[in-house]
């Protein structure tokens, strides 16, 4: 009973405080740090190789820069939390989750995405290890596991089975082909996949 009553004079208190804040948003000051939070501003990003201007709100991710302004919809929204590594990235050579950072804050960095890998109608090393092992399934996940494996690649980390494994272990694979990605990546790695 006195942990229910603790709990119940917490929440109370908290619902005062919000119904506070609200009061003081009313007074005016608060809109305008709103306003100009929420505005729009033009942005410079230099996404594979080419510098593109665009038009977000602050508190834009990076994901939502690239699939939503930018058209490069290789790079998968998934969990949208950081969870899953299907929007991830390269920024300066080192792998991000381009939905934990905001476009913003990349303005000024060298930005790949799946899209950048490419060399004209050549794939990526990587890229031609995941077909030749059958890497994905659904391919939800694959752009941000090609983009993982490139960076551990590049990074030093294929010495074992279980290194690959360690170090791609932020991207999930719905579909389980963990087995596939890990020869695709060790074959990728062999041929000395970064360029």
């Amino acid at each position: 009973m006195v942990d229910n009553l603790k709990r119940r004079t917490v929440l109370k208190a908290g619902g005062v405080a919000a119904a506070a804040v609200t009061v003081d948003s009313a007074a005016g000051a608060p809109e305008a740090v709103a306003a100009e939070a929420t505005g729009s501003i033009d942005i410079t990003l230099k996404v594979n190789g080419t510098t593109k201007r665009v038009t977000v709100e602050p508190r834009t991710t990076l994901l939502d820069a690239l699939r939503e302004r930018m058209a490069l919809t290789g790079t998968k929204k998934g969990c949208d939390r950081g969870e899953c590594g299907a929007c991830t990235v390269l920024v300066d050579g080192k792998r991000i989750k381009s939905c934990l950072t905001l476009a913003v804050m990349r303005q000024g960095a060298s930005i790949t995405t799946v899209e950048g890998l490419a060399k004209g109608d050549r794939l990526h090393p990587v890229q031609e290890e995941f077909i030749r092992h059958d890497a994905f399934q659904c391919g939800g996940c694959t752009p941000g596991q090609i983009m993982s494996a490139v960076a551990c690649i590049k990074e030093g980390h294929t010495g074992s089975d279980d290194e690959i494994r360690e170090w791609m272990s932020g991207n999930l694979c719905r579909c389980a082909c963990y087995p596939n990605i890990v020869a695709a990546v060790k074959a990728a790695a062999r041929r000395g996949a970064s360029w």
